[in-house]
């Protein structure tokens, strides 16, 4: 299939284009949350877990695929760098047109990833479009924060949609965990400062467990406590914290508060003792509207839509849908 092959040798680009550095160092000084171990995470992320060959067959052949006669509209969110690909990806395979809109906290990386697929297949130039402001569109995908989706609901609501609002994830700990299992659960946390729906913003652990034990194997992301923009809300966070007398446990980096809440600040880690996994499954399915996924040493024993293991939860395979909400499906049915 000759998309498949234009989508592999993107992959291959992205690999491969000496620009790609330079355009890193350009969308952090931009939007210094884009900070370049994140962007070239996300770059190897898309290349390889979504623009395989072997990946991209595998999934396309759960679809009759059609050309679909459609404009939609996409709205990306800028949490994470590219954090619409996907949904492009979608509409490229099932052959839509497409209005873009991006987030003005990311409106370097895609354009410069759509310019070097439009180079590979020239035709695209015809099918994807960035735009100021949505029009003549038929269908909209949008990501949004909760607030957004508010406006969104209303403005959309005569033409078919998948609206995404605010998830987060969270993370079950038996206490029995290996060191590397924890060095990957760090990646699942602070990964893009945590900002994904796919980050971990809440922990489950054991009564009794021992943090002094968790906090070593976080120390790969110590770097972040030489980041301004970071620093500055750990320590606006950790200052009310402290202001209203709340337990936690803190290092330079990271404060570790218990709350049942799923959502997190920025620098801040839930958690919640657990010892009776009939009562956390009882709390995942009550959460399961703002729980992303749920990451664990036995995904099996969780009763989620999305449950994976320790330093998976950045690595979505292609059928791993935002929300649960199948978007190749979707666009096929328009």
């Amino acid at each position: 299939m000759q998309l498949v092959d234009n989508l592999v040798a993107l992959g291959e680009r992205l690999k491969t284009d000496p620009n790609i550095e330079e355009l890193m160092f350009r969308a952090e000084a931009k939007n210094p949350w884009f900070a370049k171990e994140f962007v070239e995470y996300a770059f190897n992320a898309i290349a390889n877990d979504m623009l395989k060959r072997e990946a991209l067959e595998k999934w396309i052949k759960r679809y009759q695929l059609k050309e679909v006669d459609k404009t939609v509209g996409l709205i990306f969110a800028g949490n994470v760098p590219m954090v619409g690909f996907h949904d492009f990806l979608c509409c490229y395979l099932s052959g839509c047109r497409m209005k873009i809109k991006l987030s003005s906290k990311d409106d370097l990386l895609f354009p410069a990833i759509l310019r070097m697929l439009q180079e590979i297949d020239p035709q695209l130039k015809e099918r994807a479009e960035i735009v100021e402001q949505l029009k003549d569109y038929e269908a909209i995908i949008a990501t949004g924060s909760d607030n957004t989706n508010r406006y969104f609901e209303y403005y959309f609501r005569n033409v078919p949609k998948i609206l995404r609002r605010n998830r987060n994830s969270v993370a079950i700990l038996n206490g029995e965990e290996t060191p590397e299992q924890l060095q990957a659960l760090a990646d699942d946390i602070f990964l893009y400062f945590g900002f994904g729906c796919r980050n971990v913003s809440k922990i489950y652990v054991p009564v009794g467990y021992d943090f002094n034990g968790f906090f070593p194997h976080m120390e790969k992301y110590k770097w972040l406590h030489n980041h301004n923009k970071y620093m500055n809300n750990y320590d606006y966070n950790r200052t009310v914290l402290l202001l209203n007398k709340t337990t936690h446990l803190a290092n330079e980096y990271v404060m570790i508060v218990e709350s049942t809440a799923i959502a997190s600040a920025i620098g801040t880690l839930n958690f919640e003792y657990w010892h009776d996994m009939n009562v956390v499954n009882t709390q995942l399915k009550l959460n399961k509207e703002r729980i992303q996924c749920v990451v664990s040493g036995q995904p099996e024993l969780w009763e989620a839509d999305s449950s994976t293991y320790f330093g998976v939860a950045q690595h979505p395979g292609l059928s791993d849908y935002a929300d649960g909400v199948d978007t190749m499906e979707f666009l096929l049915s328009l």
